[in-house]
């Protein structure tokens, strides 16, 4: 009984005590920052909406921070800075959308080098254009950071890439990044580096461009991603405009991405050996959909879903080593043969082309205006195995190089409907050399074996 009234009498006192009222109250009040556990800004002159370039004052907070180990968080409003260079172990964010760092021009914006972690998330990165000097190849320019983390972050207005991330480990996924000059992510020499989830459009010469200075493994993933409006403004036959571009990079993996509108490829991958490019939309590409060439040894290009381009699928460059493919299962369609430049080679309008070591197989390639499938070009042919594909509404259903020297090629149990100039057509080179294989067969071809195929 005795402890139950001590028990009351604590509760009355409480409530009815002002003094106790306001201790409470005091507990209870936010923190002024609006996070609990983040270094308190207020001491260091920092604070949003500023007219003035506040790039001093924040680099000593974040050094700070660091230094402590505290995360930084910045409140809503806009942040003039410029020439910050990030320290190792910050851990800075804001409100998604409105803490807004802008840059004030004069060189650099934000940057890192040799790091072991750097963590940004929920920030507005907006370089409004301005000139980056020479050292600066990214509005976020980093370099060396073993784990990286930039999360749903707005990165816009780079006048050259918008993420340039160099020899650095982690993940960039979740973010909204455009209007690059350049690119929107740049990454090189990386290590173990996870693209994820990101939205990347209208850049002017590149989505995201994985690259190596030698050719080495990588072990990229780029995975979910939605990238579109990808020009070409410095021109070429490939080097630019593409959504996803794989350069010297080996044991990389593009899966699941929605790529469209981009000038030349969607996905494109140069001398990238042990590629995969599995279940990705591609549409309306300007030159080739989704390119594997030169010096790769491996591709395996499955499950993706092409329409509209130049040329749909091409495995090519045996002449400089490009070799050892599948391509299966896609879905190639509404092809056409005008390109970005004029085409010294095969040209356009063609949906899956290959040369060497490589199975062609379960395709469905509809509306190419050239040829549905391409196998070889000249002397460069072998071991080409092309079985269960489908071509309807085609020029030709399929194109296969008869030149002296070519290597060995199987063509068995192909579905073709409405293709105009014939099902099997052998070519040297531009040069179309026979009639339909199918109706004359192929015996005076030691290198050709045709078998089970139907016209419909």
């Amino acid at each position: 009984m005795l402890n139950r009234r001590l028990l009351l009498s604590s509760i009355v006192s409480m409530f009815c005590c002002p003094a106790a009222g306001t201790a409470m109250a005091a507990k209870l009040k936010p923190v002024p920052d609006g996070m609990r556990g983040t270094i308190d800004i207020s001491g260091y002159g920092v604070g949003p909406d500023a007219a003035a370039d506040q790039g001093k004052a924040l680099s000593r907070l974040f050094k700070d921070a660091a230094q402590t180990g505290m995360p930084v968080f910045l409140p809503a409003g806009d942040y003039l800075l410029s020439g910050i260079t990030l320290p190792d172990n910050l851990r800075l964010s804001g409100v998604p959308g409105r803490t807004r760092l802008t840059y004030a021009g004069g060189g650099g914006f934000l940057s890192a080098e040799g790091l072991e972690r750097l963590t940004l998330s929920d920030l507005v990165l907006d370089g409004g254009g301005k000139e980056l000097g020479d050292n600066a190849q990214g509005l976020l320019n980093l370099r060396g950071v073993a784990n990286l983390a930039i999360e749903n972050c707005t990165v816009t207005g780079s006048p050259k890439h918008g993420i340039n991330a160099e020899q650095c480990g982690g993940r960039i996924e979740r973010n909204s990044i455009s209007q690059s000059a350049a690119s929107g992510i740049y990454a090189v020499e990386s290590e173990n580096l996870s693209i994820a989830a990101n939205t990347v459009f209208d850049c002017g010469n590149g989505g995201i461009l994985v690259h190596r200075w030698e050719a080495a493994e990588d072990r990229t993933m780029v995975s979910g991603n939605r990238i579109f409006r990808i020009a070409a403004k410095d021109g070429g036959t490939g080097e630019n405009g593409n959504g996803i571009n794989i350069f010297r990079a080996a044991n990389v993996m593009v899966t699941d991405n929605h790529v469209s509108d981009c000038a030349f490829s969607a996905i494109r991958a140069n001398s990238a050996t042990d590629v995969q490019i599995s279940n990705n939309q591609c549409l309306r590409s300007g030159e080739t959909a989704i390119y594997a060439e030169f010096g790769f040894q491996g591709a395996l290009v499955t499950g993706n879903l092409i329409d509209g381009a130049a040329n749909g699928i091409l495995i090519v460059n045996f002449n400089e080593g490009g070799r050892l493919a599948t391509v299966s299962n896609n879905i190639v369609r509404n092809l056409h043969v005008d390109g970005p430049y004029i085409h010294d080679g095969a040209g356009f309008g063609f949906g899956i082309a290959v040369e060497a070591d490589t199975a062609v197989t379960g395709n469905v390639i509809e509306n190419a205006p050239k040829w549905g499938l391409m196998l070889g070009w000249g002397p460069y042919l072998r071991n080409v195995v092309a079985t269960g594909n489908l071509v309807r509404n085609a020029g030709g259903g399929c194109a296969v190089t008869v030149v002296e020297g070519s290597g060995t090629a199987l063509i068995a149990n192909n579905l073709f409907q409405d293709v105009r100039d014939g099902a099997i057509l052998g070519y040297r080179w531009n040069e179309k050399a026979t009639g339909d294989l199918m109706k004359s067969g192929s015996e005076a071809f030691a290198h050709l074996t045709l078998s089970g195929n139907r016209l419909s």
